[in-house]
């Protein structure tokens, strides 16, 4: 993309008296021509717990952007709620969602030549496609997360949304009876804000902190806390001052800068879909960043974080353990952080730093000290083997066997899947195949938390392995491999599995094995034939047409 922006904060396409017209009746004074010009993608939305709060933010950012000499022009994007549109038709719409945020984003930016940009979000997709419009266009801009919802509470147990998945398959076990679980699903979310544990939203938001895009601890921040709506203030001040001294996305979004964000991911023990959003944003930014570049980070950075969905805690816990500011001390005082990578605070990672302590605090057990991390290296490994030639990832948190042989059940939709676990015909030691829902052959890659959630709350979450090219809920944990690619849709071998085939998972030696010869699979190749495109006409038939690999970040451009 053309790069071409002003060396100034005066708006030049704006001088002449037709287009300044539109501009005073949305209440532009004389004076008001010489200020930069912000836009504010605004993400509130009704339609999910996690962006309902974002209208407050919004607008206390607007009236801070004026306060520091700038004139916010405010304007929608659009959300998905994964929770919601899990296990349904509508789940193939979320990951799409995100490059309708960007094309949005970056359309009104450079339609209406804005100077700067301070963007919005709360769902998953919210922060990736923000932060892809913002890598392309590379003009000023900061991002504001939503927050993170508070936990609810039952039985002496904090819930999440994740626990409300988790609750189907212990009814359909016979673990909970019908009260036990209405009332779990009462109580999982009780107000507004993004799921509590270490899911995708919260991961993406921490990600852009630990990469300078975000101010310092305001990605754990709860979203209904007034410490929240004073950040999205902070943070136009911090987005007027970036545009006065010209401070850019490219210049924040180093290879440093992913760097850090992978180092980071690990210690937390963050989302599977980092794995898709960072090389996606990377690709906006023109920095290479490969599945081997997560495979090489998650061998040396230990998980210092006990947070769900493996572990323990939520991110208001993190919060109040110090944070993300905690976590990359505590990187940074090992070496493994980038010191000298810039902020949009204009400040360098080392100085925004320089006073949090390098041990956390003794009196809380969110953040592990150096010595007795939760894992002693990262949770996420990249596997291949002749199922999964361009790649597949695996979570390792929270798994007790490693590794896996056993046979292939074989479905063509998650669907088709979920009847199957509901209707307990998954035995342990089985291993799930679900294909058919990649980026392409969904189309839009659907999350699979339904089935893996009714796995684990059935007791088969350590026995069965599952195997998919499409993704998971940052909530996910168990034997599951996902973003197996070539997908099925294109001929990938996750095509020719035949039911009661013997499949290797093997975490520790990062292999995903097909045990049938070349031979057979050559025989079985030549017969496939590809499925009908599921979608011809509309958004999902246009992101067919466009998408890449889920190893190449599921980039449509």
């Amino acid at each position: 993309m053309s790069d071409n922006r002003r060396s100034k904060t005066v708006t030049h396409g704006l001088q002449r008296s037709p287009n300044r017209a539109l501009l005073r009746a949305t209440g532009f004074g004389d004076a008001d021509f010489d200020k930069p010009i912000v836009g504010v993608a605004n993400a509130h939305s009704t339609i999910t717990p996690c962006n309902i709060g974002i209208g407050t933010l919004a607008a206390r950012a607007e009236t801070a952007l004026r306060e520091a000499g700038a004139m916010p022009q405010t304007f929608g994007t659009i959300t998905i709620s994964d929770g919601i549109a899990m296990g349904t038709e509508g789940m193939k719409y979320s990951l799409v969602s995100r490059e309708v945020i960007a094309d949005a984003i970056e359309t009104v930016c450079q339609g209406q030549s804005l100077d700067g940009l301070l963007a919005t979000g709360g769902c998953d997709k919210n922060m990736p496609g923000a932060m892809i419009a913002i890598a392309r266009m590379n003009i000023p801009a900061v991002f504001v997360y939503g927050g993170t919802i508070k936990p609810g509470h039952y039985q002496g147990r904090d819930l999440t949304i994740v626990s409300a998945f988790e609750a189907v398959g212990e009814y359909v076990a016979g673990k909970i009876d019908e009260p036990g679980l209405l009332e779990i699903e009462r109580r999982a979310c009780p107000g507004a804000g993004s799921c509590g544990g270490m899911y995708t939203a919260n991961t993406m938001a921490s990600l852009f902190e630990a990469m300078g895009m975000s101010l310092p601890h305001s990605s754990t921040m709860s979203a209904e806390d007034e410490e929240k709506a004073a950040s999205a203030a902070q943070s136009a001040e911090v987005l007027v001052n970036a545009i006065k001294k010209q401070i850019r996305p490219r210049d924040i979004l180093t290879r440093a800068a992913f760097e850090n964000a992978l180092t980071v991911l690990m210690a937390l023990g963050g989302s599977t879909n980092a794995v898709l959003h960072l090389p996606a944003i990377a690709h906006a930014a023109g920095v290479r960043l490969t599945l081997d570049d997560f495979d090489a980070f998650g061998r040396r950075v230990p998980v210092l974080c006990d947070l769900k969905p493996s572990g323990r805690y939520v991110a208001t816990d993190l919060h109040r353990a110090g944070g993300i500011p905690q976590v990359m001390k505590i990187l940074f005082a090992h070496g493994l952080l980038h010191g000298d990578a810039l902020t949009v605070t204009g400040q360098t990672l080392a100085e925004v730093l320089r006073d949090v302590p390098e041990e956390p605090a003794s009196s809380q057990n969110v953040i592990r000290t150096w010595p007795r991390p939760v894992y002693p290296h990262g949770h996420l490994a990249i596997l291949r083997g002749n199922l999964a030639e361009e790649g597949a990832l695996a979570k390792t948190s929270g798994v007790k066997v490693p590794k896996i042989t056993g046979p292939a059940r074989v479905f063509d939709s998650e669907e088709l899947c979920m009847e199957a676990i509901l209707g307990r015909r998954i035995r342990p030691g089985d291993v799930v195949v679900i294909r058919y829902e990649g980026p392409r052959g969904g189309p839009g890659m659907r999350e699979m938390l339904s089935p893996t959630a009714a796995l684990v709350g059935q007791g088969l979450g350590d026995s069965v392995g599952l195997v998919t090219d499409g993704r998971f809920s940052g909530g996910t944990y168990g034997m599951v491999v996902g973003h197996v690619a070539p997908e099925a849709a294109v001929g990938g071998t996750i095509a020719l599995v035949e039911e009661g085939d013997s499949v290797i998972i093997d975490t520790e030696q990062r292999l995903l094995q097909l045990n049938v010869s070349d031979e057979e699979i050559a025989r079985r190749r030549k017969a496939w034939q590809p499925f009908p495109p599921r979608y011809t006409r509309g958004v999902l038939a246009k992101y067919a047409k466009l998408v890449s690999s889920a190893s190449k970040g599921a980039v449509t451009d």
